[in-house]
């Protein structure tokens, strides 16, 4: 790796987030973005920069997680398709009508429902997407909130509950690094670490808040809360543009086969097997089987019918396979950069232990927003700072906690994370819109952790 990129690393990431605000556009700015990474990787040579880029394609299209990563959005497209098709979702949906009668409380049922799906973020992202949008819409909820809702309960919820795929993948990283001490399970590790997960918490905490106006909205969230209200337009001008021709279409089923049941059946297979097996892929290929069985036993749609809507779903989800691909693109033209090393080394290496836990969390939470990673930038900060908290002295738990904050507040937050595409897909508005209208509000719990952090470095050390 060449270590004299330095602060040149930076120059990608601040490509794409200018060129995003400016256009509008989400797969433009992120591809201007890696062109401009590699060119610098290159010299300046167009040739080998257009080399280095196809090799990155092939790098990141044979990684087996990033495979993984396709799959499972290609197959939960399919999913919710299935799901749309046969009228489970709208079912869903009129039994929740029973339940909301007021803007505030579709407002607070959607931050509800994504407190229970705590399962997976991606399994939460979609499915609470899909589930809430039409009861939001009926009382003129923007989708720019919608989806700042969502985003805050799919990440930041999965990342304090010990029982989800991050405590899972988190507690492995902690046990592998030697945090908690032999004879100590991933589990037990992690739940130890759970009260220190600061972002989470607020962030988690923070919703109802504005939700109930006793914070209230500012910025571009402001904005667009006033245009829905207003006019009942909940779509932005840029996503309406974007949105499909079929995404108001309602499905062909009777009303009277519309049933919740064909909703939440699958979606609970999803999350037991997810939760047995740690393979949210297992619940997912569980799930479109129950999906064939269910919907031929009750004659919503026949075989045919049934692939077609398997194909429509992978169809719709490769706009947001695309924005994968070139994420992860940049994540190889950021490595080659060095820009994870410059940031880390350059902010750790002079700092006292009491602001060990707030420098962990302001520089991995930097390098996360930067990068559009959580668990990858969680699998590098881990070994790098588990022994750096040892040799100072800090609690191993706190700077865990300051570590999985960080990332959380990163995949919470980029345009190119993976669940900002997750929750722009479901809520059908683009990744710029939500940056633009979420980011203000997602400072508050931000600024709040650096205090908390802040104060906990002192009085833990």
């Amino acid at each position: 790796m060449d270590e004299t990129y330095g602060i040149i690393s930076l120059i990608p990431i601040i490509v794409i987030l200018v060129t995003a605000l400016i256009t509008k556009r989400t797969i433009e700015s992120i591809l201007f973005g890696v062109i401009v990474g590699f060119l610098i990787l290159a010299g300046g040579n167009p040739v080998d920069m257009f080399e280095q880029f196809l090799e990155s394609l092939y790098t990141v299209m044979m990684d087996e997680e990033s495979v993984w990563v396709f799959l499972v959005v290609a197959l939960f497209g399919s999913l919710i398709a299935l799901m749309e098709q046969a009228g489970g979702v709208f079912g869903f949906s009129r039994m929740t009508e029973k339940l909301i009668k007021s803007r505030k409380s579709s407002l607070i049922g959607t931050w509800i429902l994504g407190l229970i799906v705590y399962v997976d973020d991606y399994l939460n992202c979609l499915a609470v997407g899909s589930a809430m949008r039409s009861i939001t819409d009926r009382f003129k909820v923007s989708r720019e909130m919608l989806a700042y809702i969502i985003n805050s309960t799919g990440v930041t919820v999965c990342a304090i509950v010990p029982f989800s795929t991050w405590g899972a993948f988190m507690g492995g990283l902690m046990l592998k690094n030697g945090v908690g001490g032999e004879g100590v399970s991933a589990t037990s590790a992690y739940f130890s670490t759970t009260p220190f997960v600061v972002y989470g918490w607020l962030a988690v905490i923070i919703v109802p808040f504005f939700c109930l106006k006793i914070l209230p909205l500012f910025g571009p969230m402001k904005t667009a809360e006033e245009r829905a209200m207003s006019t009942g337009e909940v779509f932005s001008a840029v996503s309406k543009e974007n949105l499909a021709k079929d995404a108001f279409e309602e499905p062909s089923v009777p009303q009277e086969k519309r049933r919740a049941l064909n909703f939440i059946g699958p979606l609970l297979i999803v999350g037991v097997l997810t939760v047995l097996t740690e393979e949210i892929l297992y619940g997912i290929f569980a799930a479109l089987v129950a999906c064939l069985i269910m919907y031929l036993i009750q004659r919503i749609m026949n075989i045919y019918q049934y692939f077609a809507a398997v194909v429509k779903g992978i169809v719709d989800m490769a706009p947001i396979i695309v924005i994968i691909i070139l994420a992860y693109s940049l994540q190889v033209a950021n490595d080659g950069l060095g820009l994870t090393d410059f940031v880390i080394d350059g902010a750790l290496k002079a700092i006292s232990p009491a602001l060990l836990p707030v420098t962990i969390f302001v520089v991995v939470g930097l390098l996360s927003f930067a990068s559009g990673t959580f668990w990858g930038l969680a699998a590098i900060a881990f070994p790098i700072i588990v022994p750096l908290a040892d040799a100072f002295g800090a609690n191993p738990f706190l700077c865990s906690g300051a570590i999985i904050s960080a990332v959380c507040f990163g995949g919470h937050i980029c345009i190119y994370s993976d669940t900002v595409i997750l929750t722009a897909a479901s809520t059908q508005t683009t990744n710029v819109d939500y940056f633009k209208s979420s980011f203000p509000l997602v400072a508050v719990p931000a600024v709040l952790s650096i205090i908390v952090f802040l104060i906990m470095g002192f009085v833990m050390t």
